[in-house]
């Protein structure tokens, strides 16, 4: 064992886990853990943000991107306060980030004499937004904790941990033994309900697949598309698995689909996915519609649909296992391209007809490479996107999940770019959602993140405003607002700066900003857009309720 600080122990045993990139914001209690940082330079990577929020909105980012998880660190009290949006955000998508906190002196936790940054029951007040948390008084405890974190975030069902040390511990030197890699647990299936499941499937006729974010997180879109074409069965993606089969198949549906593929399929497959959408439509399941529920978290089965089988599993395992128990009891299938791409061009011509959100998201499109990376928001166009945009690989498109968190895009994408450094990142933000961090433009310009940050500015939270003048007689309050010049303002961050007013110029012009090797800000003014929610709310009634208290602002 060698003697070491606390702070030391905590550096050295994140890159003992592989860790090469951190997204923080230093402050008194963190100053032993950034000095080890500092000592660490060559292996561990510092991005620092102007926000606490920005720093697990990247990590996040950083982590649905790579793949690998995502580290964040900052201050106690209103430091992890402000941080737990982007946890929050990270827990509804199931995203693995570590959030490191400081905490006050270790002696007097609890104590209540009002210490800089103190807040009472911190940890238990944090386990609201990730799915464990836990805090070393040792240095010798630091790599323990540290192993512990990354197994728990990375086992199971993935989601954000925390952990916090003291900053007397980080200053504290002691002999400590460094620990090796975590191991992740990820369950495989039950061989008889799996051999149930397969038996059920292959003797359907009309068989259709959801798919989640769980697909993503276990890397099965392979097996997923394998699977699909064994069955030439439709799939149906969550916001959070699109790319999963590529927009360009005929087996890649949009979820308004299942209006009409649902009632006439003889058998459901839900993987990876809460399944909230299909069990509260007109259209969702029936009784004699036998439905497979897979997914790697038990207390998913079953939650909001009791199905027929349920198999606890990691995605890429039970997929694969699936895959070759099938052989035996499927059976001889033709292709059905040619009504699954009429169904599609249907609902594609339908969405094309939502002007001027379809004709921008498209320009996007046509710009962006198929690996480019598109990162949605709440904001007129995103709405469009989070329904319409055709992803063509895994991990290309990123939303806030359940939680639809304002002005999540913006900082996110950043961490997307750092993690995905070769490939093109844009984010698109409305006005009101890009200032929750318009500060990270001098985090974007002074670190040099590549990224394109696209700003559709109608001077209001949109969909609030049309939603109180269509549905309170013209009142408007609290919804409109004023901005600055956000080509200029970006320009004195040290931003390239453009603007373009409607669809062609757009992608003219974000075509421009794509060829540019440096961060870039485009400003698009428009108007008031007509509400997606007419067409969305047929097919997701629980996600889009018709009640104002549902509406989410741009």
């Amino acid at each position: 064992m060698a003697v070491m600080t606390g702070g030391q122990a905590l550096a050295r045993s994140l890159r003992k886990q592989g860790v090469d990139t951190v997204f923080g914001l230093p402050g008194v209690q963190l100053d032993w853990l950034f000095d080890a940082l500092w000592e660490e330079r060559q292996a561990i990577k510092v991005y620092w943000t102007r926000h606490e929020q920005a720093t697990t909105y990247m990590a996040d980012g950083y982590a649905r991107t790579t793949g690998k998880p995502g580290t964040a660190i900052v201050v106690p009290g209103p430091g992890l306060l402000n941080a737990m949006a982007g946890l929050s955000t990270a827990y509804s998508a199931n995203s693995p980030v570590l959030c490191v906190s400081g905490q006050i002196q270790s002696d007097l936790i609890e104590v209540g004499r009002g210490l800089l940054h103190e807040i009472p029951n911190q940890l238990s007040m944090v386990r609201s937004v990730t799915k464990w948390s836990g805090r070393a008084m040792r240095p010798a405890e630091v790599p323990a904790l540290v192993q512990e974190a990354f197994r728990q975030m990375q086992s199971g069902r993935t989601r954000p941990v925390e952990l916090e040390i003291p900053p007397d511990v980080l200053a504290a030197q002691g002999e400590v033994e460094l620990l090796g890699p975590a191991e992740a647990l990820r369950p495989a299936p039950d061989p008889d309900r799996l051999e149930q499941a397969a038996k059920l499937l292959g003797q359907a006729k009309r068989p259709v697949i959801f798919a989640g974010g769980g697909v993503l997180r276990a890397e099965a879109w392979d097996e997923l598309r394998e699977l699909a074409e064994m069955l030439q069965a439709p799939v149906m993606m969550s916001q959070n698995a699109r790319g999963a089969v590529s927009a360009r198949s005929y087996l890649a549906q949009n979820m308004l689909a299942s209006e009409q593929l649902v009632p006439e399929s003889d058998a459901i497959l839900a993987v990876g996915t809460r399944f909230t959408q299909p069990i509260a439509a007109e259209w969702g399941p029936k009784e004699g519609q036998p439905v497979i529920q897979l997914d790697v978290d038990e207390d998913e089965i079953g939650r909001n649909f009791q199905p027929a089988i349920g198999i606890v599993s990691d995605a890429r395992l039970g997929l694969s296992a699936l895959i070759d128990a099938l052989g035996k009891h499927n059976r001889k299938r033709e292709s059905r391209q040619e009504e699954l791409s009429a169904v599609k061009e249907r609902i594609d011509d339908l969405f094309f007809e939502m002007q001027p959100q379809a004709s921008y998201a498209m320009a996007i499109r046509d710009v962006l490479p198929d690996d480019g990376i598109l990162v949605g928001e709440s904001t007129q166009v995103g709405y469009w996107c989070h329904s319409a945009y055709p992803a063509y690989q895994p991990r290309t498109y990123l939303t806030s999940g359940y939680q639809g968190t304002l002005g999540y895009g913006f900082a996110t994408a950043l961490g997307v770019q750092v993690g995905a450094p070769d490939k093109k990142v844009v984010s698109i933000s409305g006005d009101g959602g890009f200032m929750y961090n318009v500060q990270e433009l001098a985090t974007m310009a002074q670190q040099k993140i590549n990224l394109v940050a696209v700003v559709f500015n109608d001077n209001a939270y949109g969909n609030v405003k049309r939603i109180q003048q269509q549905s309170f007689g013209g009142h408007t309050i609290a919804s409109d607002l004023h901005n600055p010049d956000f080509a200029k303002l970006a320009e004195l961050f040290g931003v390239r700066g453009m603007r373009a007013e409607g669809p062609e110029a757009f992608k003219s012009t974000l075509e421009r900003a794509l060829s540019l090797d440096e961060p870039v800000l485009i400003e698009v003014p428009v108007g008031q857009m007509p509400s997606i929610w007419g067409i969305v709310r047929r097919n997701t009634r629980a996600e889009f309720p018709q009640t104002v208290s549902a509406v989410k602002r741009d």
